[in-house]
């Protein structure tokens, strides 16, 4: 009886672990969402968004640019686990004004543009996530850059300054 007992509570611990390891899910962009650095509502700026998940947190941080989100994730000042990172899928997204509040993909299970010459909702040049490797492709034939997994986006891409006289398109 003993050795079962053991067999269950090793049972019970695994499952609790694979619990612990699954992410939390997204949550849908609403009108109430502010961006974490700036506090402007997100949904009114247009191009593709994150949300950041944290430990211990109820609400996951919004970002109104990926650009920002990656800068956010290159910084050394967090103070809570990250369990879980979204992106806009762009290739989901209605138009670049309508990028959606529920097409949001695992951001490490994406690829992102990087280099193209568009501006994100807040005018910096962004960095543009797609579930689809081809939709990205797509999107370079036409705006440039190149596409690249979430672990090979240079942090010079999201740290370094901003040449605001740069003339960035915006994509329809």
């Amino acid at each position: 009886m003993k050795r079962f007992a053991l067999i269950a509570l090793v049972a019970l611990a695994a499952c609790k672990e694979e619990q612990a390891a699954a992410p939390p899910p997204p949550v849908d962009l609403t009108e109430a969402a502010l961006s974490y650095f700036c506090q402007m509502n997100v949904a009114e700026h247009g191009g593709p968004k994150g949300q950041i998940h944290l430990e211990g947190h109820p609400a996951p941080l919004f970002f109104a640019q990926v650009r920002d989100m990656l800068a956010y994730l290159a910084s050394p000042e967090r103070d809570a686990e990250i369990t879980a990172i979204y992106v806009s899928d762009m290739g989901a997204a209605a138009s670049w004004q309508t990028p959606g509040i529920s097409n949001w993909v695992l951001a490490d299970g994406a690829v992102f543009v990087v280099g193209a010459n568009v501006a994100g909702g807040m005018g910096a040049p962004e960095v543009v996530p797609f579930a689809d490797p081809e939709a990205a492709q797509s999107f370079v034939t036409r705006y440039g850059g190149a596409v690249l997994p979430l672990s090979d986006i240079p942090d010079t891409e999201v740290l370094g300054p901003v040449d605001l006289d740069l003339a960035l398109e915006t994509p329809a």
